[in-house]
């Protein structure tokens, strides 16, 4: 390997940005869908999961690996595991929304979903399955493409967490009976 561990101390301040935005924008995702839940039946579970939840995944996954990046390792070999254990654990899921997105009934996804719920984030997280096989040759690159890894993660949940509040929201108010008033 060409450089340290010690390296990534030069990340800090980029990785508490990047890892304290994404935990903030994962508590902002659940205050929103709670004040949302009022407009939807409740029958939506298939567009959640293929929709919904990928959003606070990829937010998790800005902070998961802000996190793992700021650990105190002694080598970049363990970081080295741990990246492409992580984006191959990405890649796995990228493929299950995939699957979800065909198999939901709710809504008919356009390119732009299959782009920004499927093909960016697998992207993202080959691109860290990448950089972890990199670290062992070119590190500097490496903790680069990690960096824009974990940016990314960010900016498509950023994406996906409006897409799908402006979807709700342009959508008519279910005609779901009123509870009796007492």
């Amino acid at each position: 390997m060409s450089e340290s561990a010690g390296d990534l101390s030069a990340w800090e301040a980029f990785y508490v940005i990047v890892g304290s935005s994404g935990g903030a924008l994962i508590g902002l995702q659940f205050v929103v869908m709670t004040l949302i839940a009022e407009r939807r039946s409740l029958a939506a579970g298939g567009a959640v999961q293929a929709f919904g939840t990928p959003t606070v995944v990829h937010l998790t996954g800005a902070l998961v690996v802000s996190a793992f990046m700021s650990a105190p390792w002694t080598s970049l070999a363990a970081l080295s595991i741990v990246a492409k254990a992580y984006g191959l654990g990405g890649l796995i899921y990228a493929l299950i929304v995939g699957r979800r997105a065909r198999r939901q009934t709710e809504y008919q996804p356009v390119w732009e979903d299959w782009l920004w719920y499927v093909i960016m984030p697998a992207l993202a997280y080959a691109a860290l399955v990448v950089a972890g096989f990199l670290l062992h040759v070119v590190a500097q690159p490496a903790l680069f493409l990690i960096g824009t890894t974990s940016l990314g993660l960010l900016l498509i949940g950023i994406h996906n967490a409006w897409d799908s509040v402006t979807h709700v929201l342009i959508q008519p108010r279910d005609e779901r009976p009123k509870p009796p008033v007492d």
